[in-house]
């Protein structure tokens, strides 16, 4: 699934913003919440790794399309308002670490410059043919 609608601004190896349209028909909004419809805040972190991910595939040198990121870890992450249908959320991501096969980054999702979420997250970066199935 994609969490991430449009790249707004990217630095080559720094930062990247990106967008999100919350849409009423999305497919988990029946259950989250019955009559109250708020975006689960795990997949507000994922739209700060998806941003993250983007980030990190257009600085690195290297344009194999084998690569992937998986997500490593997630610390200190807070939710401060809830995310609801209508909304647009601003993604802005930078990068604090990036050497070899570890990224480490800080995230903010914003709607209208209010803070929804802060994260700082990790990313490891790996093949498809080197994965164990």
């Amino acid at each position: 699934f994609l969490l991430v609608d449009k790249i707004i601004d990217i630095k080559k190896g720094n930062s990247i913003i990106a967008i999100k349209s919350v849409s009423g028909n999305e497919p988990f909004f029946p259950g989250h919440f019955p009559g109250f419809p708020i975006f689960p805040g795990v997949l507000i972190v994922e739209a700060m790794a998806q941003a993250a991910s983007c980030l990190a595939k257009i600085s690195m040198s290297s344009n194999d399309k084998n690569t992937l990121f998986y997500l490593a870890s997630i610390d200190k992450t807070k939710f401060k308002k809830p995310l609801f249908p209508g909304n647009l959320l601003t993604i802005y991501v930078e990068k604090k670490i990036g050497r070899s096969s570890l990224w480490k980054f800080v995230g903010q999702a914003k709607v209208n410059d209010e803070l929804i979420c802060v994260s700082e997250f990790s990313a490891m970066i790996g093949l498809k043919d080197g994965i164990n199935k």
